[in-house]
């Protein structure tokens, strides 16, 4: 019996996701087709078929592997030392993500698409969520040492600072000439002035 290597399955699983991920990019998901995903994956229709029964099931796995990633990386981030500090970091390599063309454009795609699909919309729902429930976590975890105002409520707070993030696409997705080291540095003075505990005013 042929026996699969499970390294290498998943790296042509990958290399087929981030083909795709460039198609559904630059034509859109309804205008790219399976012919297009092989072409840029390099294989032929049964080795796509191989991985992904359908157009549409590759298109999930995009954000299905890309929830996993994040999850992953706000996982390390609720184990630094520095919980305020690992906030910043995690938006700030965020916002460089989303902020990226083919992103926003895969973005706007998700969300055509969760307009037509209830069950992708709920994948894109528990996406949100699980983003929401990690920043959370550092928020919690922050304030906990005193770093953060511990007036604010971590899940509403996560939630603005997802907001924010959706606001990067959106400015990303609006101006192509963005400066988008200029608008992360303005993110973070954001973040910090709506975060950070106010000192009271002298004398009172």
């Amino acid at each position: 019996m042929r026996t699969v290597d499970p390294a290498k399955h998943a790296a042509k699983r990958r290399a087929i996701v981030d083909a795709a991920a460039g198609c559904f990019a630059g034509k859109g998901f309804e205008r790219t087709t399976t012919a297009d995903i092989c072409r840029a994956a390099g294989i032929s229709s049964g080795s796509l078929f191989h991985y992904f029964p359908s157009k549409r099931a590759v298109f999930t796995a995009i954000f299905t592997d890309d929830a996993v990633e994040t999850a992953e990386r706000l996982e390390a981030a609720a184990k630094a030392e520095d919980p305020w500090a690992a906030l910043l970091d995690v938006v700030a390599e965020l916002a460089g993500q989303l902020a990226h063309p083919a992103v926003v454009r895969l973005v706007l795609e998700a969300a055509a698409q969760a307009a037509r699909d209830d069950e992708f919309a709920e994948l894109i729902h528990r996406n949100d969520s699980a983003l929401r429930d990690g920043l959370a976590v550092l928020v919690e975890r922050a304030e906990a040492a005193g770093l953060i105002d511990p007036g604010i409520a971590p899940r509403a707070a996560a939630g603005w600072v997802t907001g924010l993030l959706d606001a990067m696409i959106s400015r990303a997705g609006l101006d192509p000439d963005l400066d988008l080291a200029a608008e992360q540095a303005i993110l973070r003075t954001i973040l910090i002035r709506f975060l950070r505990p106010v000192s009271p005013p002298a004398g009172s």
